[in-house]
């Protein structure tokens, strides 16, 4: 193990695509603090989540497992919170542990001896309690809320009202953390999970004077679609300016939290032994393909680039190479075996988890073989193979399937699975992905045999967990 561990700073935005960066080529999206980050460090732009959608990625996050391992198959619908607390679902609500038993990477820096904090978003159950090797708490109760008038714990399971702007809220609770145990004898892990950008996008919601900053903006940088067929945007030319400018003002107001924590690491003498990290749980369309919405943008649930693809950031001066961007395929599951590789941890269990070490790129050494590398995705029955030439998704049991040749047709404009000429591709994509999911999945929770509408996951009235998720009900698209 390293004799001088860094401290870790891990930064998670909410519903922000690929693209939603001004470093990331939205010019007009005003991301200072980012793109000083990515300048002053490594941006990765080929970094997927493993889910498409909130909760299952936090998850896989968390756990290096994918959802088929953890359960977590769907965001969670229900708040998973005491009923003494006022938040109910179908009269009652039990407090669910859903990720009990599987070690998180925080567990192991927990027993490794690090202090972890948490501020802000959860979203994995029983947001009231620390889990996972936390000890220091302040976690938003449910899965999306106002940005203002929004209820939350701190440091105590009572349930607390709250006034304030979320993202300050949070940045907040954030340096609090700093400065009581920045400089102490502990190295930390403070995870700070913003909710921006997430909807709502009103005016009401976000700093006015961002918001209006935003208001005559053209979004050139946004494509215009026609709506998708599975259920698209269907938004007029007013109706996409205002849903836009919310969507970049609540960015670059999280831009600004953000760099204030820059600034107190900076004041307190630690941002050269602390690992940044900035990314978010999943991606998100904005226009893109017709679609305002991530993989529950479409039904069925889709597995588009700007879905899966997320922000993936790492920065220390004098330790991690400046003004980088790789392109080599990874994954939020390859997360929990860089951290443990990077620290000279073991990783627990590290036999059942599927991904790879990149810490190797966080040295400034070269990536190998990462041309043959693939990426594998799952949305409850939906599943997704990609390597760097072709993409193929699988929809159990009946389909569509879709076959993407993503080196010609980046836009994934041109299904090809009917594409007699790329039959030996899809036969070979169809194999990998099979034995792929074979090799990790847990049988008692695999996600292809589960109702997954993208509607949310919840546990019916009292049911304590164990058994198989019920699924919020959703018509079949006849389109």
């Amino acid at each position: 193990m390293p004799a001088n561990r860094p401290n870790l700073l891990l930064i998670m935005s909410d519903d922000q695509g690929p693209w939603a960066m001004g470093c990331a080529g939205a010019r007009e999206l005003r991301t200072p603090t980012l793109d000083r980050l990515a300048a002053e460090g490594v941006r990765f732009d080929q970094f997927f989540c493993a889910s498409p959608v909130c909760s299952p990625a936090r998850a896989s996050w968390l756990t290096g497992r994918i959802p088929s391992q953890h359960g977590v198959q769907d965001w969670l619908r229900s708040g998973n919170i005491d009923v003494a607390s006022g938040v109910t679902w179908c009269g009652q609500d039990r407090p669910i542990e859903y990720l009990a038993g599987l070690p998180g990477f925080t567990d192991m820096l927990a027993g490794a001896g690090y202090r972890c904090g948490h501020s802000g978003k959860w979203h994995l159950g029983d947001s009231a309690r620390p889990q996972k090797g936390h000890t220091w708490w302040y976690a938003y109760s449910l899965g999306g809320d106002n940005y203002h008038n929004w209820s939350g714990f701190d440091n105590t399971p009572k349930l607390i009202k709250h006034p304030e702007y979320v993202t300050t809220y949070y940045t907040d609770r954030a340096l609090e953390f700093l400065d009581a145990h920045g400089r102490g004898p502990q190295p930390w892990c403070l995870s700070v999970h913003y909710t921006a950008p997430h909807a709502p996008w009103g005016r009401e919601q976000h700093p006015a004077q961002l918001y209006d900053s935003y208001r005559d903006c053209g979004f050139a940088s946004l494509p215009r679609e026609q709506p998708h067929p599975w259920g698209g945007w269907k938004a007029n030319d007013e109706q996409r300016r205002n849903q836009a400018a919310g969507y970049f003002a609540a960015i670059t107001a999280m831009d600004a939290e953000i760099g204030r924590l820059l600034a107190r690491l900076g004041a307190l003498g630690l941002r050269e032994n602390t690992l940044v990290v900035f990314t978010s749980d999943n991606g998100f369309c904005f226009g893109h393909h017709g679609i305002c919405g991530k993989g529950n943008g479409t039904f069925p649930l889709n597995m588009y680039e700007e879905s899966v693809k997320v922000p993936f950031i790492a920065s220390q001066p004098g330790a991690v190479p400046t003004g980088l961007v790789e392109s080599g395929l990874w994954s939020h599951y390859d997360w929990f075996p860089t951290l443990g590789d990077l620290l000279g941890l073991p990783t627990p269990q590290a036999e059942r988890l599927p991904g790879r070490s990149f810490a190797g790129v966080l040295r400034g050494q070269p990536a190998s073989g990462h041309d043959q590398v693939v990426v594998c995705e799952e949305y409850g029955p939906v599943r997704m193979i990609r390597d760097r030439e072709w993409k193929y998704v699988h929809r159990y049991p009946y389909g569509p399937h879709e076959l993407y040749h993503l080196r010609e047709d980046p836009g994934e404009k041109t299904n090809r699975v009917d594409d007699k000429a790329c039959a030996e591709v899809l036969t070979n994509l169809r194999g990998r992905l099979g034995a792929w999911f074979a090799r990790y999945v847990d049988p008692q929770r695999d996600g292809a045999l589960e109702g997954v509408t993208g509607l949310g996951q919840i546990d019916l009235c009292g049911r304590q967990g164990g058994g198989r998720p019920a699924f919020w009900p959703r018509p079949v698209n006849k389109t």
